[in-house]
């Protein structure tokens, strides 16, 4: 104990007390009892802390996991909603349930849709199976049609050319009848080609001028009205298959020049409008115009709005065929005797 203050507590004691020896015993051992308190309250403030530290990190990660586990149910319950939104007669039983039964719900639900999948995945198989060998069964049987339908072709316009006179009126326009109807199988055999090729595999795409291909089909469009045809705005170059894009904008061209029946005051508006992520195209012309009931119909592969049997009714189909392997979309507006607009999106 500190001397000072062992002379202070004997100053306040009685005289007969002051000088006894046994005095100092008592006062060490209180000095003692007093290290020894501050030591045990040193160690227990530090035990204290350390605890305190511990339920803190304790707690702190307690925390994280209550939101982690909140996060979760929170997931669960949208998928839960999800479900409800489509009427699924399960869903509507989950309203209590703890996050375990819930996880154990969803795992029984991925398992199913897992399962859906892979019958997806064979019925795909089975489906493109089945469109190749529709394809070269097409191709098989378009190949042996041509070739006798030229030989009818030819022999016709042999005896029409050497057997002229003999004929006579009816022969002539027996032999004109053929030749049409070999016209008509002919441009049904090209058509049916053309839309069983043009969505297999994708070709190499490299970059394809589109105002020259639009100058070029515009000079080959047969235009016997004299339809004035408009390109509007600068056209850009994209990476593509040429042969498609020409297919593309040579159908859309040609039918509105075709089905304008408006003479030297017919015209058709070609324009290019550029998106962030497409290019947007629309045909415009002043002809006959659609009736909107037909707006779909028009798409579907020999489907004829007026009788011509120079066309195979196929066109649009390959239009359709063609946007949607540059994933894109296709459109139509239309007043009757006023006019129609195509409207198509090529991806960038």
């Amino acid at each position: 104990m500190n001397s000072l203050l062992k002379r202070q507590l004997r100053k306040y004691l009685p005289k007969e007390l002051q000088a006894n020896k046994d005095l100092d015993l008592f006062l060490n051992a209180v000095d003692k009892s007093y290290t020894n308190s501050e030591d045990q309250f040193i160690l227990l403030q530090r035990a204290a802390s350390i605890s305190s530290e511990e339920l803190y990190e304790s707690n702190k990660q307690l925390k994280q996991e209550s939101k982690s586990q909140k996060e979760i149910i929170s997931k669960l319950n949208n998928v839960v909603n999800t479900l409800k939104f489509y009427d699924l007669d399960e869903a509507k039983n989950l309203e209590n349930l703890d996050s375990l039964a819930l996880a154990g719900f969803i795992d029984d639900k991925t398992k199913d849709i897992l399962e859906i999948n892979k019958q997806k995945d064979r019925l795909v198989a089975s489906l493109e199976r089945q469109n190749q060998e529709l394809n070269d069964y097409t191709h098989m049987v378009s190949h042996d049609l041509k070739t006798p339908l030229q030989s009818i072709d030819a022999l016709t316009s042999w005896m029409k050319a050497d057997y002229e006179n003999e004929l006579g009126g009816d022969g002539r326009n027996i032999i004109n009848l053929i030749r049409e109807n070999v016209e008509k199988m002919d441009t049904v055999i090209r058509g049916i080609l053309q839309y069983s090729t043009i969505g297999k595999t994708e070709k190499e795409r490299y970059k394809v001028d589109l105002n020259s291909l639009v100058a070029g089909l515009i000079l080959k469009i047969n235009n016997p009205n004299d339809v004035k045809i408009l390109k509007l705005d600068k056209f850009p170059t994209i990476y593509g298959d040429k042969h498609r894009l020409e297919l593309l904008f040579y159908h859309l061209i040609e039918n509105a020049v075709k089905f304008n029946d408006k003479g030297e005051k017919g015209f058709v508006e070609i324009k290019c409008y550029e998106e962030p992520n497409f290019w947007k195209f629309s045909i415009k012309d002043n002809g006959k115009g659609i009736e909107k009931n037909y707006f779909d119909k028009i798409f579907m592969a020999f489907q004829k709005l007026e009788d011509d049997f120079k066309s195979a009714g196929i066109g649009l189909s390959i239009v359709q065929k063609i946007v949607e392997a540059y994933e894109g979309e296709i459109s139509i507006k239309s007043t009757l005797n006023i006019e129609t607009t195509f409207t198509f999106t090529l991806k960038k």
